[in-house]
């Protein structure tokens, strides 16, 4: 059974970055496309980002753009969101999730699979 385990968070000051990375375990035969969401206190859960098997393909939300990048190693199972010039209102719970298709889905139901949530603080 494939499990995904995100790493990374903590507590930064604003306009400072984080890396998160999510690393699947398990038999990860899967070429679906895998997505970051997060879920801030008292707020419905959103897409960040997400990305095809490839990588030729990524989604971010506008709220991120120019800001965070997404990114895969397949080799190693892992897919890593970088966040730059983070601010207070970036706190949240960040979720690594994995596709139900190749395709990239900005729903909650687009994701079959998730991590336990990696808690990431910016403080101002």
């Amino acid at each position: 059974q494939v499990q995904l385990v995100e790493s990374g968070g903590g507590l930064v000051q604003a306009g400072g970055s984080l890396t998160l990375s999510c690393t699947a375990s398990g038999r990860t035969e899967s070429r679906n496309a895998m997505g970051w969401f997060r879920q801030a206190p008292g707020k419905e859960r959103e897409i960040v980002a997400a990305i095809t098997w490839t990588g030729l393909y990524r989604y971010y939300a506008d709220f991120v753009k120019g800001r965070f990048t997404i990114s895969r190693d397949n080799a190693k199972n892992m897919v890593v969101l970088q966040m730059n010039s983070l601010k207070p209102e970036d706190t949240a719970v960040y979720y690594c999730a994995a596709g139900r298709t190749e395709g990239i889905g900005g729903r909650e139901s687009d994701y079959a699979l998730w991590g336990q949530g990696a808690q990431v603080t910016v403080s101002s």
